[in-house]
């Protein structure tokens, strides 16, 4: 699962990828029309608590990959404009996190001059609702002529959805925000809409300004209160400073700050829950592992997650809840509270099970 970072030039968005991706500041110098990746382990307390108690030689977290899209720059007309390129490269992310300035700095100019965040939120949210605009009309026009021709059940369906999106869009409405059932969303599955993505707003603030974020979430809230906006405050230079002292000397600077979660673990935690995912576990001596999966998915799905064999060659899943397994400290114990329990292949997957797969 690819999550996009995009925004403006001079945003802090290269400063935050950074800090997610644990890189020194070299990388904060690369050329502007480059794209950086990086995998990034999905925080999870979990998977700390649960390697605590087995000791194990090795401890592997859930991942997502991170991508920085170059910042949007300002034209040769003092205008900043969506290129295809960044178009391109946008719709291939799962998510998008879209970095947005509220930080003065006069050594670093911002391309529109003046410090605006819910212009710069509203200036690609438009672009977006734009883009699939042309789309959906693109292909309501193909559609129109291939049903004349065809008279095809599956074309008409598809009419029927292009049209109700078009209603949707024209409203200044985001596709993600329109009710779609599951043969709708397969329907659509070949397609690449913008809008459609899961959007989180992450709003760098500079550290002087901590005391008045909270107001400033709810203001920015309430101007776009047409839809729900999921906006996450942070402190990028900060986020960045923290991943270059040691645990113990992060903690401290953190309490000094008055800070108890980082920006890092709720963007990676609220994307991993905007992409539908969650995780389960495998524990041991050798190895706790915290394994991404869709919600939803069954038992033997997961067990084809840890290992393509698996899924065909599926028996049972012992299944314990993380909590559970907290509370009696061992399976054993587990098992004489009613808390173990054999599961066959559908048995749907909660988030937070230790699962353990017999297999043939």
């Amino acid at each position: 699962m690819q999550i996009g970072l995009i925004g403006l030039q001079n945003s802090g968005k290269t400063t935050l990828f950074n800090a997610l991706s644990e890189k020194t500041s070299e990388a904060q110098h690369q050329q502007k029309s480059e794209v950086s990746r990086a995998v990034v382990k999905v925080p999870d307390i979990r998977l700390d608590k649960l390697t605590e108690l087995f000791k194990p030689k090795s401890k592997v977290f859930a991942t997502l990959e991170v991508i920085d899209i170059p910042g949007l720059q300002v034209s040769d007309d003092n205008k900043v404009k969506i290129t295809s390129d960044f178009l391109n490269r946008v719709k291939n992310n799962n998510a998008l996190l879209h970095v947005v300035r509220q930080f003065e700095n006069d050594s670093v100019p911002h391309p529109e001059v003046s410090i605006n965040t819910a212009r710069d939120i509203e200036f690609l949210e438009t672009e977006f609702l734009l883009a699939d605009m042309a789309l959906i009309e693109n292909r309501l026009e193909k559609l129109a002529k291939d049903i004349l021709k065809l008279r095809n059940d599956q074309l008409q369906k598809e009419m029927t959805l292009f049209k109700k999106m078009q209603i949707h869009v024209e409203k200044e409405l985001p596709l993600r925000e329109l009710v779609l059932d599951e043969n709708e969303r397969k329907l659509l599955s070949g397609y690449q809409f913008l809008t459609i993505k899961p959007l989180i707003i992450g709003i760098n603030f500079d550290e002087n300004s901590k005391d008045e974020v909270e107001d400033f979430i709810k203001n920015i809230q309430r101007k776009f209160s047409k839809y729900p906006l999921i906006a996450i405050p942070f402190f990028a230079q900060f986020e960045y400073e923290l991943t270059q002292l040691s645990e113990e000397e992060a903690e401290i600077f953190k309490n000094d700050f008055g800070i108890h979660e980082s920006a890092f673990t709720r963007i990676l935690r609220t994307s991993y829950e905007l992409l539908g995912l969650q995780s389960f576990f495998t524990v041991g001596v050798d190895e706790c592992r915290a394994w991404t999966i869709k919600k939803n998915m069954t038992a033997q799905d997961a067990a084809g997650v840890i290992h393509t064999d698996f899924y065909d060659r599926f028996i049972r899943a012992e299944v314990v809840q993380y909590e559970d397994y907290l509370v009696h400290g061992s399976f054993p114990k587990c098992k004489e509270a009613g808390a173990w329990r054999l599961e066959g292949k559908e048995y749907v997957v909660k988030d937070g099970d230790i699962l353990n797969i017999r297999h043939s």
